[in-house]
Parts: structure tokens; C-alpha cells; sequence
């Protein structure tokens, strides 16, 4: 355990971001090479990876222009996508109250689903909040991200076939291993359920590019819905 381990603060974070950097580094490289396969230049997929450091939202970003959506369902759909670290962000917040803002600011930046788990759950189980353990951990994370990203971006080209790699799929094997994550309970299944069925049926009848947006505020709506309403008969 964390606490009751005499490591320094920073080895600690190391050891946080470990298993967070072996998993962004295949997944990073991935984004590379789907983002130069789609049209994006190497240097901006690297900027991207830097400046946005939003797996999710930088897969969908490759995919959408690859799929030669328009620039406003592309906007609309990262943006919605990544709501979610507004949710997060309001999660930690209680965890960083007193810090100067600055800090917290640059700790937003580092935030991701992975480190946002990890953190939390240290803070949780009463492990000494330390900047610098934080601070570790973000960086790493983003620096195998953005290394995978250049790997990916600058050398993915000698990969001529990249189908045998399942590289096209890291798009969709992403949404559904933060799905997975999100479903911890039979209410947040039956969302997930109801949410990919309106969005095949609003496919079905001819909505394009809007369909995932849209069935995805509806879901998320009435899943807010079903949750307020079991907390007050609670």
C-alpha cells in the first residue's frame, strides 16, 4: 500500500503511472497511425496528443475526418464526449480544496479517466494527498501517450498493412472499455442498453453523424432522471 510504503512521493507516482503508461503507449500509437491514415499531418497528431491529451476524443477526432464529417458534427461530438471531465473534475475537486488555483489548474490538465481512478481511489482509501506524487503520475501517463503518439505518427508509415494489427477497431474498443468501466450498476446497463438501441434506431431511419450525439444526451438525460427519482424515494 501507498501509505504505509516509505517510497518518496515521486517513486509512488511512478508507481501509479506505471500500468496507466504500458496501456496509452499501444493506444497512443494507434491514434498516430489512424490520424496520418486520415489525413492529419504527423506534427499536428503529436500537438494533438500535447495540447488535447484526450484519447477518446482524439480517436473520435481521426475517425469523424477520416468519415468526412462535417467540422461541426466533429466539434459537437469530442465535445460531448469529453463532458464527462467536467463530471470528473467536480468528483476530485473536494479532494484538491485549499490548493492555490494554478495548481489545480495544471492537475486539470493531466486529467484522464485512468488518472483521475487511480487518484481518487488513493484519496479514498485515506492515502496523504502530495502534489508531487499527482504531478508524477500525470506526466508520465501523458508522456507515454504522446510517445506512442509520435511513434505511431512517424513510424506507423512502415507498417504498410495496418488491417492484420486491428488498428481501425481502437476506436470503438475504446468506447467500450470506458463503457465497461462507467457500468457499475444494473441502471447504468440498462442506459448503456437503451442508448445504443436509440442510436441504431435513429441510424435506421436515416439521422446520420447526429445520431450517436443525440442518443447520447437523451440517455445521459434520462439516466439523470431514473437516478434523482431512486435517490428521493431513498
Amino acid at each position: 500500500m501507498e501509505q504505509a510504503s516509505s517510497a518518496s512521493p515521486a517513486v509512488v507516482g511512478i508507481k501509479r503511472a506505471l500500468p496507466i503508461l504500458l496501456g496509452y503507449l499501444p493506444v497512443g500509437f494507434a491514434f498516430g497511425v489512424l490520424a496520418v491514415k486520415n489525413g492529419i499531418p504527423p506534427s499536428v497528431a503529436c500537438a494533438m496528443s500535447v495540447l488535447m491529451f484526450s484519447g477518446s476524443g482524439q480517436l473520435m477526432f481521426a475517425g469523424l475526418l477520416g468519415a468526412q464529417a462535417s467540422s461541426l458534427s466533429i466539434i459537437a461530438a469530442v465535445g460531448i464526449v469529453n463532458l464527462r471531465y467536467l463530471l470528473q473534475s467536480a468528483a476530485e475537486a473536494p479532494w484538491l480544496t485549499g490548493l492555490p488555483r494554478l495548481q489545480r489548474f495544471l492537475l486539470g490538465l493531466g486529467l484522464t479517466d485512468e488518472t483521475f481512478a487511480v487518484h481518487v481511489t488513493a484519496l479514498q482509501k485515506g492515502w496523504a494527498r502530495n502534489l508531487t506524487t499527482l504531478f508524477v503520475c500525470n506526466h508520465l501517463a501523458q508522456l507515454g501517450w504522446v510517445g506512442g503518439t509520435v511513434l505511431g505518427a512517424f513510424c506507423g508509415g512502415l507498417v504498410h498493412d495496418v488491417r492484420p494489427l486491428g488498428l481501425d477497431y481502437a476506436l470503438p474498443v475504446m468506447f467500450l472499455a470506458l463503457l465497461v468501466l462507467q457500468c457499475v450498476s444494473r441502471l447504468h446497463v440498462l442506459v448503456a442498453l437503451f442508448t445504443l438501441l436509440l442510436a441504431c434506431g435513429l441510424k435506421y431511419v436515416g439521422m446520420t453523424q447526429w445520431n450517436i450525439a443525440l442518443a447520447t444526451i437523451i440517455g445521459a438525460g434520462l439516466g439523470a432522471l431514473l437516478v434523482s427519482r431512486r435517490e428521493r424515494h431513498e
